[in-house]
């Protein structure tokens, strides 16, 4: 089934893979070319999917991943097809690493997919990437708004029902708690959609954040239909109406993904 696709981690990384290559490269390459030239780090890197479709490239790579066991399943997924020297896998907090001595360059891109909306203070985070960065190097973030249908992640529920169930995770958190509960999810999984619900972000939050770190957004394209849904649930990927983008608030609840480039001012 398709919202099955977190357990089955070969398909999961074929998807990220697939899916950075027909829609983040063009996103990214009408600023930044991909090519030997090109050094890549990508936070939350999970099994390495979207890191190997730039490495297949010829960029060179770094992915940081905090899960031990998903840095081994990248390790293992890339070695079958990338030259070892090609990139290196760190177990390591972002906050822990020292750009200056514990990497050999900085970098052109850096790229965070579906991962800002999991972590917690956001302003502080984007500030310590500005410092990965070579001159003239971008930020690639895709996240889904906060506000939207399945914000809240509610497909790693093990209930069928929470699955299709849009916006329930936009309710008092006290009721959301209650309605997870009462279906009978795990603690584990009760905990990670709590948090979830604590450090997810709308699309005007990530602006103001990107303004308030001397940032500029130079590149953004919003999404009816996120493009992997083409892979997840065989939906074809739509762009957002300019309409509906441009509306304060409101366009977070119609929107599944945005995508943006920012760099330092």
């Amino acid at each position: 089934m398709a919202f099955d696709f977190h357990k089955n981690k070969d398909e999961y990384y074929l998807q990220q893979k697939d899916n950075a290559t027909e829609f983040i490269h063009p996103f990214v390459e009408q600023f930044v070319k991909i090519d030997s030239n090109l050094k890549v780090l990508e936070v939350g890197c999970a099994e390495g999917g979207v890191l190997c479709s730039f490495l297949a490239k010829g960029a060179i790579g770094v992915g940081i991943e905090l899960q031990q066991s998903r840095l081994e399943l990248a390790q293992h997924y890339l070695s079958a097809e990338i030259p070892q020297e090609q990139f290196n896998l760190i177990n390591k907090n972002i906050y822990d690493i020292d750009p200056q001595k514990d990497f050999p360059f900085l970098f052109d891109l850096i790229v965070l997919k579906d991962v800002i909306e999991h972590i917690p203070n956001q302003e502080k985070v984007i500030g310590q990437l500005t410092k990965f960065l070579a001159p003239g190097g971008k930020i690639f973030f895709g996240f889904p708004p906060w506000q939207m249908p399945f914000g809240g992640h509610q497909q790693i529920c093990n209930s069928k029902i929470l699955h299709l169930v849009p916006y329930f995770h936009l309710l008092p958190k006290f009721m959301y708690k209650g309605i997870l509960k009462m279906f009978g999810e795990p603690q584990g999984i009760v905990d990670e959609l709590l948090f979830i619900k604590e450090t997810g972000i709308s699309l005007e939050r990530f602006e103001r954040i990107v303004a308030q770190q001397n940032c500029r957004i130079v590149n953004k394209q919003l999404y009816l239909f996120n493009p992997i849904y083409k892979y997840k649930f065989k939906l074809k990927p739509r762009k957002q109406a300019k309409f509906i983008g441009a509306l304060p608030y409101i366009k977070n609840y119609l929107t599944t993904c945005g995508y943006y480039l920012i760099e330092k001012k």
